[in-house]
């Protein structure tokens, strides 16, 4: 299975902010508890590189990816890491050229037909739509992908257990990634059958959805 595979079969990605390493592990084994094998650990804090490489080495049934990647330094030293796979808020090219040449899986943000023009004429198949909610939501996936068939989109931003339904019925969408899964708080507290019990019903969600 690849990686486009994979994100379309579990159908969320987690948005993960972390700010302790200690914190890394057990929510790692929370997720995969509550039925979610990804998570995308954003560089917006000291220990996010640290925290990819305890989960890596130590979970190795959890997917493990960096998020908010705006360069190619950042992009290498999650990959070092042990990220497999780069996410990032906008469409930076060497960033995805990088990641092609090193055969790591690469989901740049877009939300404008031309940065989605900009990643098929990549090679991507697979685009962020960022900030989902401000630029339209589900109805601006769905415009969108009339003249873009061949691109699906991971919707991230203002995606919440209310609305994921939604977007998984749309065909457009392989996957959401969903900060709800994890909140900051919950993790600062060791809330982690809080967050195995919220993943378990996003998966509810999306296998029903689904059908």
């Amino acid at each position: 299975m690849d990686f486009t595979e994979k994100v379309i079969k579990t159908g969320i990605v987690p948005v993960v902010v972390l700010n302790d390493v200690k914190d890394a592990l057990p929510l790692a084994d929370a997720l995969l508890k509550g039925g979610i094998d990804l998570m995308e650990i954003t560089f917006r804090t000291e220990c996010a590189a640290e925290c990819i490489s305890v989960i890596s080495k130590e979970v190795p049934d959890m997917i493990v990816g960096a998020g908010t990647v705006i360069n190619v330094e950042q992009a290498e030293r999650a990959v070092e890491n042990g990220a497999k796979f780069i996410v990032s808020p906008g469409l930076d090219e060497d960033v995805v050229r990088w990641a092609i040449d090193h055969e790591i899986p690469v989901i740049p943000g877009t939300v404008t037909p031309s940065e989605i023009m900009r990643a098929i004429a990549l090679g991507l198949k697979v685009v962020k739509f960022f900030p989902a909610d401000v630029y339209g939501g589900n109805k601006a996936i769905k415009a969108l992908s009339a003249p873009f068939g061949q691109i699906k989109f991971l919707p991230t931003g203002g995606v919440s257990e209310a609305n994921l339904k939604e977007f998984i019925e749309n065909k457009a969408v392989c996957a959401v990634g969903g900060s709800w899964i994890c909140k900051k708080d919950d993790i600062a507290n060791g809330e982690w059958d809080k967050i195995t019990s919220i993943s378990k019903n996003a998966i509810a969600i999306i296998k029903e959805a689904r059908g």
